[in-house]
């Protein structure tokens, strides 16, 4: 018999460890260490008597009381965010804009964890070009953006970095006698500029193909087989191949997803993390 009161934080601890997968990223979402998540989870499993997760050199997973844990956990956090929400007032607004080149296939889980982090706060997401968001942050129109590196700018938290490559459809064929057929973003882009420097310093001609408004349309020009495009993995349909070291065109280099934000605390910074963690844990896998 449970004779004393769940401490939420350890709850709140094992549902990130529980819905992220790792314990780096559950202090992430928590803005704490490892070492504090790992604390408040052993004190829960003490408190409840049983293991919760098991850990392993490479995974962390949960153990059959973990899983029949987790949904009355988070009905406690739910009926405890309730329960603050009475006494809440107005709801909390975050305005955060997103790269096109950053958001991906996972944004909806992305948007679903921070909603799951804090129902009652009122989310406003802008997708668009890095130089236009960091634009629109700079004028105080965004609390935070998610962007490529941005020429001329050095400021921002590095998330994570990613590899580009050059993808086409597995059907696609390059005739030698005719420029690299690209399909790019719209101006500004600044993966477009960097690709097409690259090439131009490479000695290879190239012109451009298809341009989209989004990653999505480019996305949709590489599965059509029109030519080639300068993207990250993960933003292309499955089947899309890297023809870069076939056609020895130039390496493209990591590049990092950087968070910029005035926001520093209360619970629009919660879910700011949690979102931060969600999607570091997503674009590392």
């Amino acid at each position: 018999m449970i004779n004393r009161p769940l401490d939420l934080d350890a709850v709140q601890a094992f549902i990130h460890i529980a819905e992220l997968g790792s314990f780096t990223h559950a202090a992430d979402a928590m803005r704490t260490t490892q070492a504090a998540v790992s604390l408040k989870l052993k004190r829960l499993e003490e408190r409840l008597g049983c293991r919760l997760v098991e850990r392993t050199p490479r995974y962390v997973q949960l153990s059959a009381q973990g899983a029949a844990f987790l949904e009355h956990a988070r009905e406690l956090l739910e009926v405890h965010d309730r329960a603050l929400t009475v006494f809440a007032g107005a709801r909390q607004r975050l305005t955060i804009g997103i790269s096109d080149h950053v958001a991906g296939p996972e944004l909806p889980a992305l948007i679903a964890r921070m909603n799951a982090q804090d129902p009652q706060l009122l989310i406003e997401i802008r997708i668009g070009s890095s130089g236009d968001l960091l634009q629109s942050f700079d004028r105080r129109e965004l609390d935070t953006v998610i962007v490529r590196l941005h020429a001329g700018r050095s400021d921002g938290e590095i998330l994570t970095e990613e590899k580009f490559g050059w993808f086409a459809a597995p059907s696609w064929q390059h005739r030698a006698d005719e420029p690299l057929p690209l399909a790019t973003l719209a101006e500004p882009c600044g993966v477009r500029v960097m690709a097409g420097q690259l090439l131009d310093a490479a000695g290879i001609s190239w012109t451009e193909i298809f341009v989209g408004g989004g990653v999505t349309a480019v996305a949709a020009a590489v599965t059509a087989g029109l030519g080639v495009a300068a993207l990250a993995a993960r933003m292309l349909p499955f089947g899309a191949v890297d023809v870069g070291p076939k056609l020895g065109l130039p390496d493209l280099p990591r590049l990092p997803v950087l968070l910029h934000s005035r926001v520093k605390d209360g619970r629009p910074r919660d879910a700011l993390s949690a979102l931060s963690a969600a999607f570091r844990s997503a674009v590392r896998g």
